[in-house]
This record gives C-alpha cells, structure tokens and sequence, in this order.
C-alpha cells in the first residue's frame, strides 16, 4: 500500500468561475481529490490543505510555508511520496525553491490546470492523477522534485511555463539529466529581497540604482542574447558588485545556456570578469529563487547554479 500526501495551495486546478466570469479558487482539497480516491485501490491518499491562492501572489512566505509542509510530509516513514497542487503562474519557482532544499529520496511531485475545476473540459483531475502515479513510482525516487503536467514529466530544474493558454503548459530549457546542486537546510526566505530587472536595449541604469536603493540582496538581470547589457546598465552593475550586492545574468531568449562570452563594456564574458554569475539554463524566475536562497542560507550563488 503506497501513501501519497496531497498538499492543496489553490491555482487554476482549485478554481471556479464567479458570477462575471473571473476564475476564483474556491475548491477544497478534499473536494479536488475526492473525484480520484476510488480509482486507487492500493493507494492511500491523505490531503492536506495549505492555502487557497492564485500563485500570482505567492511571495517567498507563502514559498516558505510550503517547503516546511513538503518537510513535515515526509516527517512520516511510511510516506511514499507528496503532490503538491499549485497555480501554474509561479509553479516552476515554488517547486525549485522545494527541490533546492530537498535531501529525502521520496518523489515530490508539482502539478496543477490550465483549465479550472468547473470547466466542462478541466485538465486538472488528469494532471493530479498523473501526478499521485509518479509519486507512488519507485523510479521516481532520488529524482528531486518534478512537475507532471499534460501527460509530461519534467524535472524542475530549467523548467519554465512555456505557454499560456495550452495544456501542456510546461517546457524544460535544462539537460535531460540536470545535475542538482547539493540539497541545503531550510531557511527562509519571507525576509529576503532580490530584484529581477530586464536589461532592454537602451535601458537606464536608474532601474539598478532604484532597486539599490530599496534595499535589495541582489540582481538578477535579464539581458539579450547570451547574456549582455547596455553600457548605462553595465556601469551600474559594476558599481553595484564592488558594493557586494551579488548579480546573476540570465537572458530574455527561450532557450539556450548563459555563460558569459561577448567582451566589451556590456558583454557577458566582461560582467562574469568582474563577478557577475552566468545562470546557465535558469531563467530569471527560478534564478531569482536560486540568488534568494543563496543569501538566505550564505551560499555562495555559483554553487547553486
């Protein structure tokens, strides 16, 4: 007999439509998982109902709360492995934040819907039982955590919402085997700030000097191409490394790594010179995650990179 714990955060897959067609997530753990219980005879499933939010809104609070709930889970030997049902808009940022501070050998598996639970056609009752399946999989085990989506099964790492409106929300920009940094001790992160700026052509490196000047932990910039800024915003980052603030490079391009290689006052292979870090297949909303927990825990970024 496997048991899966179902820990329910809201999102699309908990949603239903309100008098004037707004989605709004309204559904109950237990009411999301009833429907599937009896298609599983040799699986006890027990639901655990976080939060009800559309992850638009989840904050690294929010983040924190889940990677505790994802601990305790596992707390209990007799787990084979957790779900977590989540809003799609920031599914790939919980769930890495979970995998960098996952050390069990049980799957965690995210999933959630494109369509809401009161669609005529929802997704999400055959996302969640695709998912409760890989989790009781014993060749999911020792994989970190992943998210199963539309028939997909795609490890966290790299992985970034692809689509708005498709099934098959979710794409993956890393290796097909991603190395896992060694998993860290929780820590959180609700009082840590890191900014995400987008480094267009002619952007002004007031965006830099403003978030400085807020108080933030540290950058992640999205440049163009494999990883290149402006002069402005080259010139502030520099400033902005000698005063120990910690900057990750990622791109604006869908796929591909960043490593740093253009010279020049704005090139890639000149920021990573004076200290800037490449974020390889991470896009900035994972990178951010990434750079968070780096400062949260003391880690240097690099590693976790």
């Amino acid at each position: 007999m496997s048991k899966i714990i179902v820990i329910t955060t809201g999102g699309t897959i908990a949603c239903t439509t309100d008098p004037n067609g707004a989605l709004i997530p309204t559904v109950s753990g237990e009411a999301l998982v009833q429907p599937l219980i009896s298609r599983f005879d040799n699986t006890s499933i027990e639901v655990r109902e976080l939060t009800r939010l559309d992850s638009a809104s989840m904050t690294f609070a929010d983040i924190d709360e889940i990677v505790l709930a994802v601990h305790d889970a596992l707390e209990d030997p007799d787990v084979t492995g957790v779900v977590v049902t989540h809003g799609t808009d920031s599914m790939q940022e919980t769930a890495l934040a979970v995998d960098t501070f996952h050390s069990d050998h049980r799957p965690v598996v995210f999933t959630g819907a494109q369509k809401p639970f009161d669609h005529p056609e929802s997704d999400g009752l055959t996302n969640l039982f695709e998912s409760i399946i890989i989790a009781s999989d014993n060749s999911a085990k020792n994989l970190g955590v992943l998210i199963v989506f539309c028939h997909a099964v795609i490890p966290v790492r790299g992985c970034v919402k692809w689509h708005t409106t498709d099934e098959l929300a979710f794409a993956t920009n890393g290796p097909e085997e991603a190395t896992r940094a060694e998993p860290l001790l929780p820590r959180p992160l609700k009082d840590t700030r890191i900014d995400i700026i987008s480094a267009y052509p002619g952007a002004p490196r007031d965006l830099i000097d403003a978030a400085i000047t807020a108080g933030t932990q540290g950058l992640v910039i999205e440049g163009m191409g494999g990883g290149n800024v402006g002069k402005e915003v080259a010139l502030a980052l520099e400033e902005a490394l000698g005063k120990g603030i910690p900057v990750v490079i990622t791109t604006r391009v869908p796929r591909g790594d960043v490593h740093g290689t253009y010279g020049g006052v704005g090139g890639g292979a000149t920021l990573a010179a004076k200290g800037a870090i490449g974020s390889t297949y991470f896009r900035s909303g994972q990178a951010r995650v990434l750079l968070a927990i780096a400062v949260a825990t003391g880690t240097h970024p690099a590693t976790l990179f």
